[in-house]
């Protein structure tokens, strides 16, 4: 007898945010019919897991879902970009800020978030090229962006995302201006810069919120900030004026493109990658890939 029913690949992080990925699995898988659907479960036990899972697993797949933080969303774009076939992308949030979630409009409740998957809502997303490496919304440098991923998990599980703020008071005597030459579609910047933040979300960090009329999720444009060399004690009124959207264009400079062309000649930049590390690079090239994935979201003003 044929089997019908729609295979699905379920990946779960099970260190994201509070331990959630646990208890959220069975939540998942309960809510889809035995009738319908079969699911195959695997579980991440290092960093960039959940791309090799996605790799081996998803051929034959209709549907990947991945239960984590942003981090395994990274992970997992990665490994469905590889593949011949692009199956609709699931995503079940349960880490400690989960920026790109509250974009699409995905609640962290594991049940909810399982409607949505459950509901056959798509959106067409783009997601970012960083040399030969992708990104679902935000590549960073400089200033408090090791946060992410250099706060060791049980802080995040015990404090949520002030065990990011813990870190980055830490972290104020290392910001510097790096010297950079930044190519873009409106023309080129020179000088040292102390932050950067290429982005698809309204939200970088959990601390700054774009300009939501100019964000949309799949126009083939990110939107980018960028703080010229900050002083420690302009860090505070920096941050103030970008949580603002002050941009000035003197104390925080933001624009829109299609494509970046960064080049630092006398230091490597150490980058973050949605929230994980992206290491150590030089130059840089960068790019939109329109409307790449589908990921199951609901209706949202976001898309076009």
């Amino acid at each position: 007898m044929e089997d019908n029913r729609k295979k699905v690949l379920l990946i779960v992080n099970p260190c994201a945010g509070k331990n959630k990925s646990r208890t959220g699995t069975f939540d998942i898988v309960d809510k889809f019919s035995d009738d319908e659907y079969e699911f195959t479960v695997r579980t991440t036990t290092c960093q960039g897991d959940a791309t090799n899972i996605v790799k081996r697993e998803l051929p034959g797949k209709d549907l990947v879902i991945c239960c984590g933080g942003d981090g395994t969303l990274n992970e997992t774009i990665n490994g469905v970009m590889d593949m011949p076939k692009r199956v609709p992308i699931g995503y079940v949030p349960t880490g400690t800020t989960c920026d790109l979630a509250s974009t699409l409009g995905i609640p962290s409740d594991a049940k909810k978030a399982t409607d949505i998957i459950l509901s056959g809502n798509t959106n067409d997303y783009d997601i970012g090229l960083f040399n030969n490496r992708y990104f679902s919304y935000v590549a960073s440098f400089g200033a408090f962006t090791k946060c992410s991923y250099a706060t060791p998990q049980k802080l995040k599980n015990r404090f949520g995302h002030a065990a990011y703020v813990f870190t980055a008071l830490g972290e104020i005597k290392d910001v510097h201006g790096i010297q950079m030459r930044i190519e873009h579609d409106g023309g080129v910047l020179e000088g040292k810069f102390s932050f950067g933040a290429i982005s698809n979300s309204t939200s970088v960090a959990g601390m700054f919120k774009l300009i939501e009329e100019d964000v949309r999720l799949n126009d083939g444009i990110f939107e980018v900030l960028l703080v010229p060399d900050m002083k420690i004690h302009n860090i505070i009124p920096t941050i103030r004026k970008a949580q603002k959207q002050d941009y000035d264009g003197k104390h925080v400079i933001y624009l829109r493109t299609t494509k970046l062309k960064i080049t630092s000649p006398y230091e490597e930049v150490e980058w973050t990658l949605d929230g994980e590390y992206g290491g150590k690079q030089k130059d840089i090239r960068f790019s939109v890939i329109n409307k790449a994935i589908d990921i199951c979201s609901p209706e949202n003003p976001l898309f076009i």
